[in-house]
């Protein structure tokens, strides 16, 4: 019998990521326990410690050096004393040794390289320093759309031979949305059903919310009295990545206070209550490596519009409506055709339903499976 192929999956990030990097382990992982076999195991290798995630200027120092010695010292040993043939990072960063392992980190985008100055020095410099040399060490490097593949190659000179595109698919948002739970729900914010559009992500700049606050008031300025908006998700840790206090201002100026609901940070049964009675869902974002919560809103038979740009028409197809999100009038305009046509509404919710077959956690897995047989 051959021997097995064994995968360590460093699952450390679950401890502190909030955003589509975390779903795309969770699910991962979720699926990677159901393909258990005799010839095909998976480690899940996290460390013992607390990861810190306040803003003590000296324990985010210190958490950043804790960063590096799992990704270069813990987590190697760790494979190494499995006896793992591969290791296998969700967060750009795998080892630069090998110890008869080899390593496939995920690059979800080129955001370090295409808006530097939302990022730390201190985290670039790491990036560039730990991250890229690692990453030219693994025999393939999994990226999520052909636009993210296209940037990680330009802006890193790594052969597009190597870069590997393996689509990812809705975040799973189980739980119980029975007719009373949801009421409760749109109770406490003030909603009524199909009455809202929707937004789901955290307020970094380029989800581009400010410009959808413009657009939005332009469309209420227009009629539709009982339209709302709802922007779901947190605001980010990093201030200098986030837009929430522009937000805040925008939502004040255009006089939205009582249009506008930010519900922060929400449970994933709360979040599938809201996106189940939404009108529309609206991505604006100026800059995707993938847009998870588009597949997500396929999943609710929700018409989706958006940003004209990056990955976001490769995600979606034919079955989104799409806007120069540079340009507020455009946006406003196609949020309103949205609304005066329910043929079209129905027409986009038929072909999200149809292209979200098209994606899959399990199909994201397999693809793995196949990529690291292939390194091996």
């Amino acid at each position: 019998m051959p021997r097995p192929l064994k995968i360590a999956v460093d699952v450390r990030d679950l401890r502190s990521a909030k955003t589509g990097t975390r779903t795309y382990l969770t699910e991962l992982c979720n699926e990677f326990k159901k393909m258990e076999a005799e010839d095909l195991r998976f480690y899940f290798l996290d460390t013992r410690f607390p990861v810190y995630s306040g803003k003590n200027k000296l324990l985010k120092l210190a958490e950043h050096g804790r960063y590096q010695l799992w990704k270069q010292l813990i987590l190697p040993l760790k494979a190494f004393f499995k006896g793992c043939n591969i290791v296998f990072c969700t967060d750009n960063f795998v080892p630069i040794i090998h110890l008869g392992y080899k390593t496939i980190p995920v690059f979800h985008d080129a955001f370090f390289f295409e808006t530097p100055q939302n990022y730390g020095k201190l985290w670039l410099w790491l990036y560039k320093k730990t991250a890229l040399p690692a990453a030219k060490r693994s025999p393939f490097i999994i990226t999520p759309s052909a636009w993210a593949k296209k940037q990680i190659s330009h802006y890193t000179k790594i052969d597009t031979d190597k870069l590997i595109v393996i689509p990812e698919g809705a975040k799973t948002l189980a739980g119980n949305n029975t007719g009373d739970n949801a009421a409760e729900l749109l109770s406490r914010f003030s909603l009524n059903p199909k009455s809202y559009l929707l937004h789901v992500g955290s307020m970094f700049k380029r989800k581009n919310i400010p410009a959808l606050l413009h657009a939005f008031s332009e469309v209420k300025a227009s009629g539709y009295p009982q339209l709302k908006l709802v922007l779901a998700g947190p605001a980010p840790s990093m201030l200098i990545d986030s837009d929430y206090l522009l937000i805040i201002d925008t939502i004040s100026q255009l006089n939205l206070q009582n249009e506008v609901i930010l519900t922060g940070y929400l449970p994933d049964t709360t979040l599938g209550q809201l996106y189940q009675n939404a009108l529309l869902y609206i991505f604006p974002s100026i800059n995707e490596g993938f847009g998870i919560p588009v597949l997500e809103a396929f999943s609710y038979n929700l018409p989706v519009l958006v940003s004209d740009n990056t990955c976001l028409p490769e995600v979606g197809g034919d079955a989104v409506l799409s806007f120069n999100p540079f340009d507020t009038g455009d946006i406003s305009k196609k949020i309103k055709m949205a609304l005066d046509n329910p043929d079209l509404r129905s027409s986009l919710a038929h072909k999200g339903t149809t292209r979200l077959k098209l994606f899959s956690w399990r199909n994201t897995a397999l693809q793995l499976v196949n990529v690291f047989k292939a390194a091996v």
